[in-house]
C-alpha cells in the first residue's frame, strides 16, 4: 500500500491523466488530494469527473481548497463576485462547454464532502497549511478555515512547532519543498506561462519520492 499525496490541479484535467497514469496506483494504495481542484485552468468540470471516476476504484481522501470554498460560498449565498475574481470565470465557462448552466449535484455534493485535514498517523495534510509556532493539536482546537486554507507564514518560519511532518499545498514553488517538518507539492500547474512553474507534482509517502509532469491542458 502507497501514500501518495497530488498537489494543486487547477482544472488542469490533461496534466492530472498523464500524473495518474505516471503513478498507476492500485486499489490498495491511498490518495490524498490537497484541494484547489477547480478555477484559472481549462477544464475544472472534467477534474471533479475524473475525481469521482477515480474513487470508485482507489482509496482517495479530498481535501477542501480556498477555490472550492470560493464556489461553496457562490452555492450557498450567491457570492459570484468574490469566486469570479479568483478564477472562477474559467470555471463557469467549463460546466457551460459541458452543457450544465448549474453546477451538477454530484459535484455539488464532491465539494461539501471534502475534508479540511487528513491524518495519516505519520503525516498531516491540509491546503494551505498551519500556523507555524502552535503544535498540530493547538492548530486544530484554535482554528479553522481562515488558517487551514490560506495559510502561508509557515514557508517563512525559521521554526516549527508541529509535531509531525504537514504536508499542503496552497503556494506555488518552482520545486517542492522537502523539510523535516513540512512537504509543499504545489508548483503551480496551471501558472505554467510562468518561467519556473507549469507542473503537477505528488509525492510517495513515507520514502518522500517526488513525481512532477509538466502542464497539459
Amino acid at each position: 500500500m502507497a501514500l501518495i499525496a497530488i498537489g494543486d490541479i487547477h482544472g488542469c484535467v490533461g496534466s492530472l491523466n498523464v500524473l495518474l497514469d505516471r503513478i498507476g496506483p492500485e486499489p490498495e494504495d491511498h490518495l490524498v488530494f490537497v484541494g484547489d481542484y477547480v478555477d484559472r485552468g481549462p477544464d475544472s468540470y472534467s477534474v471533479i469527473e475524473r475525481l469521482l471516476e477515480l474513487r470508485k476504484h482507489v482509496s482517495c481522501t479530498f481535501l477542501r481548497g480556498n477555490h472550492e470554498a470560493f464556489m461553496l460560498r457562490f452555492l450557498d449565498y450567491g457570492d459570484a463576485h468574490s469566486w469570479r475574481m479568483n478564477g472562477g470565470v474559467s470555471t463557469i465557462e467549463s460546466y457551460r462547454q459541458h452543457g450544465h448552466d448549474e453546477i451538477p449535484d454530484s459535484h455539488e455534493t464532491f465539494l461539501r464532502e471534502t475534508e479540511l485535514y487528513y491524518d495519516s498517523g505519520d503525516f498531516f495534510f491540509v491546503h494551505a497549511g498551519l500556523r507555524p509556532n502552535r503544535t498540530i493539536k493547538e492548530n486544530l482546537e484554535r482554528y479553522g478555515e481562515d488558517v487551514f486554507l490560506w495559510e502561508r507564514e509557515h514557508l517563512e518560519a525559521k521554526e516549527l512547532a508541529w509535531e509531525k511532518p504537514v504536508v499542503c499545498g496552497h503556494t506555488p514553488q518552482p520545486e517542492p519543498i522537502n523539510a523535516e517538518k513540512l512537504i509543499a507539492i504545489d508548483t503551480g500547474c496551471v501558472y505554467h506561462m510562468h518561467p519556473n512553474l507549469g507542473r503537477l507534482t505528488a509525492v510517495r509517502l513515507p520514502d518522500r519520492h517526488f513525481l512532477s509532469v509538466p502542464y497539459a491542458g
